[in-house]
This record gives C-alpha cells, structure tokens and sequence, in this order.
C-alpha cells in the first residue's frame, strides 16, 4: 500500500505536534503545516517535511499550496489543528478560527486538492453551558449554545463544514486537553507547587479532561475506520471534581499542603474584567479574560463518548492520575517546575 500523505497544520502547538508524532508512528509522509515564525522546537524528528502556510494571508496560501502541488501533488489526510485560542480583540476568534479555515478549503476545493479525510478539531464549548440542571451528559443531539467568542468561532466552521455537500469532513469536540507542552494547567501546577489552589465558585462542577495521546489516538482511529461527516466528542471517559484534579497534581509534585482559594464567580468576574483590560493595555492576550471566566463558570462539562467507542473502538489510555503522572514528569524533567 503507498505510503499515505498528511498535513497537520497548527504543527508547532501543543496539539499539532502531538498529531505529527502520531503520524510518523504509523509511518505516514507527514508535513507539518506552521508558519515562517513558528517554533519548531517539537518539530525535530528528520523525517518532518515543512509546508510554510499563512493562513491570514489566503493570496500567498494559494500560491504555496499551488507549488506543493506541483511538486508533490495532495496530501490523502489533512488534520486542521490550526487556530488560535487567546485573542486581545474577540472579533479576532472569528477571523482566527472560522475565516481561515473557510478559506483554507476553499483554496483545497479551487486547488482541486480535497484530501480524502479533513479532520477538524473543534472543541466542546460550541455547545456551552447545557444541561446544568442535572448535569447528564452532553450529547449529538443538544443545540450548540456557545457563549464564549472562542466556542462561537468553532461552531461557525462546523457549521461550514456541514453546508458543504459531499465534503469529507470528521470533526473532533475534546474537552479539555492536558499533556506536556501544555501551557494552561502547567499554571495550576506551578501555583499548587506553590502552596496556592484556586476553584472557581461554590456550586457543584463536573468537569471532564482528555490527556492529549488519547486524543491523538481518536483522530487515527477515524482516518484508520474511514469515517466521513461525523462528530465525535472526546473524554478519558471520566468525570471529575477540580478537587480531585488539584489533588492528583499535589500528589505528583509531592507537595504536603495547600492553601485552597475558592472564589465566588462575581468577584473573578470582575477580576477577568480587569485582567483582559490590562492585556489590551499591554497589548498581550491574558490568560484570564470574559471568555475563561465563562469556562470557568460552566458547572457541566460532561459528553457522551458512546459514539466514539463504538463506531471506531476508541479506548482511552489515560485515566487522569496516569495523564497528571505522566505530565508532572515531563515538567520536571524539562526544569518547567
């Protein structure tokens, strides 16, 4: 059988260079999709071919996909990784996410270069704060809801995705994604190093997580099976406290003790207020800002994996304590704690 083609684009980020590695593990031709500034420090593998692509730039973009084709000809796969999940503007989120992507396929489809499988991931805040009352699972059939600019912009591509007839699209919705080189919760784990634990109001939370290899092993799952125009959400098939998270962290660095901060969400409303103003001001995207305080507020983050179990035989592998174990280790090791 030829050896089949892929682009991962977004290659440089935490999740894209995970999906490189996955592709070379099964021997795939991989090109990884970044931009002329993007580091490549997770890039290193020899085997990585480069494709420079702008996606804010949809001139250029046909140009260099224009050449690739000549010299290369398609890619069989493509996996859209590429996007942004921090903005100083939340108009910023539609043109990061749902209007490069719009115009990455229409390039494909003007191009003549439509892979045989495009894989989004999107993520499961395009449905929102859903069944909060009895915090049953989320599912195939909920409304999507979004109420974050971020969540808002993913639905958007879904939508596109789905208006496009006989465009052989999978979208992915992992909720949160943990794993080394992540940048978000290596902040928790600092702070817990530092005898500080945050939560974010008083009401129950159910929240769900996806150590990053097992995301990966969903998305080759669905090329392997061959699936086309589904969705699938993606968990360790877990549910969790933020307790139990902050304690499993606690437990790995070795840490006897914390002081555990429970904030009521009006006063770290106000503080998300403050912060993204002073991100403006400084002109840097702020970690806590209007739209993670909206995450941070969901009390429900539960989704029914049932699809992805049993249409392409997804098992995670890691439960959290593995994953945290997993992920401490490599902080450690690369001096971020």
């Amino acid at each position: 059988m030829a050896e089949k083609k892929i682009l991962v684009t977004g290659a440089s980020g935490f999740i894209g260079s995970f999906l490189v590695e996955g592709a070379l593990e099964r021997g795939m031709q991989v090109w990884a999709g970044v931009r002329k500034t993007s580091s490549r420090r997770y890039l290193q593998d020899g085997r990585i071919r480069f494709a420079e692509l702008d996606f804010t730039d949809s001139e250029r973009l046909e140009t260099v996909l224009a050449e690739h084709k000549k010299t290369h000809g398609g890619w069989d796969y493509i996996i859209h990784c590429a996007g942004v999940t921090k903005c100083l503007d939340r108009r910023d989120f539609e043109i990061g996410n749902y209007w490069t992507t719009r115009h990455f396929i229409e390039t494909l489809v003007r191009l003549d270069m439509v892979p045989e499988r495009f894989v989004f991931i999107s993520s499961l805040s395009v449905f929102g704060p859903v069944r909060e009352k009895d915090y049953s699972e989320i599912c195939e059939r909920d409304i999507p809801c979004p109420n974050t600019a971020y969540g808002v912009s993913k639905l958007h591509v879904e939508k596109y995705l789905h208006s496009l007839s006989g465009f052989p699209y999978v979208i992915f919705r992992p909720t949160g994604v943990y794993g080394p080189r992540e940048t978000d919760y290596y902040l928790m784990a600092k702070s817990i190093r530092n005898h500080l634990d945050f939560a974010a109001g008083f009401k129950r939370q159910d929240i769900t997580f996806v150590y990053v290899k097992d995301l990966v092993q969903a998305v080759y799952l669905a090329l392997e099976k061959q699936v086309v125009r589904r969705a699938y959400f993606v968990s360790d098939g877990g549910v969790y406290s933020s307790r139990a998270f902050s304690d499993l962290i606690r437990k790995e660095l070795g840490c006897p003790w914390t002081l555990r901060f429970v904030s009521p969400l009006g006063i770290l409303k106000m503080i998300s207020f403050v912060s993204e103003n002073i991100g403006r001001l400084m002109h840097r995207p702020m970690t806590l800002n209007r739209d993670k305080y909206k995450i941070m507020k969901q009390r429900n983050w539960r989704c029914d994996i049932t699809p992805l179990k049993e249409e392409l035989g997804y098992c995670p592998q890691y439960p959290l304590e593995k994953g945290v174990k997993e992920t401490i280790a490599w902080y450690r090791r690369e001096g971020w704690l």
